[in-house]
């Protein structure tokens, strides 16, 4: 558990997020890359009843933040998931949930700064594919440099990014519409449940971030109120978005759609638009990839941080600017990890099991919410109580779990194994080893 009074690090933190700033983050975080390549992936497994599986996460991911709504306003401490989950069930579990969060984030940096580095020279034909390791180093070591600065000038970014990323994709959506062809929007076959789920197991992770967006939660401004606007108005947002461009996409190619898994939007802005349309979207791809690492590198560091306040790493980490109030050293070393991994190219290896941590971090938070309202857990003003009592905690731990068994592969499922045994086993050297400080 934390640490309270004048020696808690996370006093030292300064509270810059509000509504606004917060949904930009979380926003960011979930319209990544997704939305431009998994238009596809949905109209190859349902056809024209692709907008089924866009549904299906909005309801299971609308029940997830709901529960991320109450625990946000019940735990104002930085950490996010991993603060909701340890506070809820102890340090062990939370210490599982922190490093699911952790690794997903990680993986997910580097595999998207490599993949902004070859976007921007796949603009430029005949440049040395050597450039996108400068890339690379220059786009992470600007990021750190501007988070190191302040929290508000991150979230400064962030907000303007998602203005940036909003444009081309309100463009598409709004021009598009008037080349739709009806007959591309028949629904000519009504998929199977499990189809559906199936499907909605992978497109849910263009729905997914929030477990990494709300990890500074230490430094959010009356949490009680904030956390719950904002996780709901940037699901809702994106929702929309989403809804609005599959329809569009599918209106304008039809089940042709399936054919390019690379760049589908792309290719349906180049169909009305020419070459000039396609290079619109590609830009901006690259932009809202951009928006994602730039939230990324706000809010992982802030898990070392918590990690390390609650005893799990070197107290170093909860290190704090004397003048920017930001976890400067979690922060670098975050960057530094990121390129790394990134350069290397080793961040496939570790995406391997991203899905089901992501579900797993959800799963533990639906139950943190039961056993924080039965403890009657508030850290600031009244806290967001949701609806009906424990049936949404409930009905999210079913709908997580119906999404696990549906999509889990053998070697995912694997990896998602190996990976809790070395949890476990780095929480049992850690007690192992304050028991015999103790002696």
């Amino acid at each position: 558990m934390h640490e309270t009074g004048s020696r808690n690090p996370d006093a030292l933190l300064s509270r810059e997020l509000g509504v606004r700033q917060l949904a930009s983050n979380v926003f960011n975080y979930t319209v990544g890359s997704g939305i431009f390549a998994l238009p596809a992936i949905a109209v190859a497994y349902l056809g024209s009843a692709a907008p089924f599986a866009y549904v299906a996460c909005a309801v299971v991911m609308a029940l997830v933040v709901l529960c991320f709504a109450e625990a946000g306003s019940r735990v104002a401490s930085t950490g996010g998931p991993y603060a909701y989950v340890e506070t809820a069930l102890g340090p062990m579990i939370g210490f599982v949930a922190g490093c699911m969060v952790f690794s997903t984030g990680l993986s997910a940096a580097a595999g998207v700064s490599s993949l902004i580095a070859r976007s921007i020279l796949a603009l430029f034909p005949g440049a040395p594919a050597a450039l996108a390791n400068v890339l690379i180093v220059l786009l992470v070591a600007g990021l750190v440099t501007l988070n190191l600065r302040g929290i508000k000038n991150g979230a400064r970014v962030l907000e303007g990014i998602t203005v940036a990323k909003l444009l081309p994709l309100l463009a598409f959506v709004c021009l598009g519409v008037w080349f739709i062809q009806p007959a591309n929007l028949v629904i000519t076959e009504v998929p199977n449940l499990a189809t559906v789920l199936s499907t909605a197991g992978i497109v849910i992770f263009a729905f997914s971030g929030i477990e990494g967006a709300m990890i500074p939660s230490g430094e959010v401004k009356d949490s009680a109120r904030t956390v719950p606007r904002a996780v709901i108005l940037a699901l809702g947002a994106a929702t929309l978005l989403y809804l609005a461009v599959q329809f569009v996409a599918l209106g304008i190619m039809g089940l042709d759609l399936a054919h390019d898994r690379t760049t589908p939007l792309a290719t349906a802005a180049g169909t009305i638009f020419g070459p000039v349309g396609r290079t619109v979207i590609i830009v901006g791809a690259v932009v809202s990839m951009f928006g994602y690492l730039s939230a990324n590198v706000l809010s992982e560091p802030r898990g070392l941080f918590a990690l390390s306040r609650d005893g799990f790493l070197p107290k170093v980490f909860t290190q704090v600017h004397p003048r920017f109030h930001t976890p400067n050293v979690a922060i670098v070393v975050y960057g530094f990890l990121v390129g790394a991994i990134a350069l290397s190219g080793t961040f496939e290896q570790l995406a391997v099991f991203a899905n089901l941590a992501a579900l797993t971090v959800y799963f533990l938070c639906a139950i943190s919410v039961l056993v924080l309202r039965k403890r009657n857990v508030r850290t600031e003003g009244e806290p967001f109580l949701l609806p009906g009592g424990p049936l949404i905690p409930i009905a999210a731990c079913v709908a997580i779990a119906g999404l696990f068994y549906q999509t889990v592969q053998r070697d995912q499922f694997v990896a998602w194994l190996v990976v809790l045994v070395l949890v476990f086993g780095l929480y049992g050297i850690r007690a192992w080893r304050l028991r015999a400080l103790r002696k």
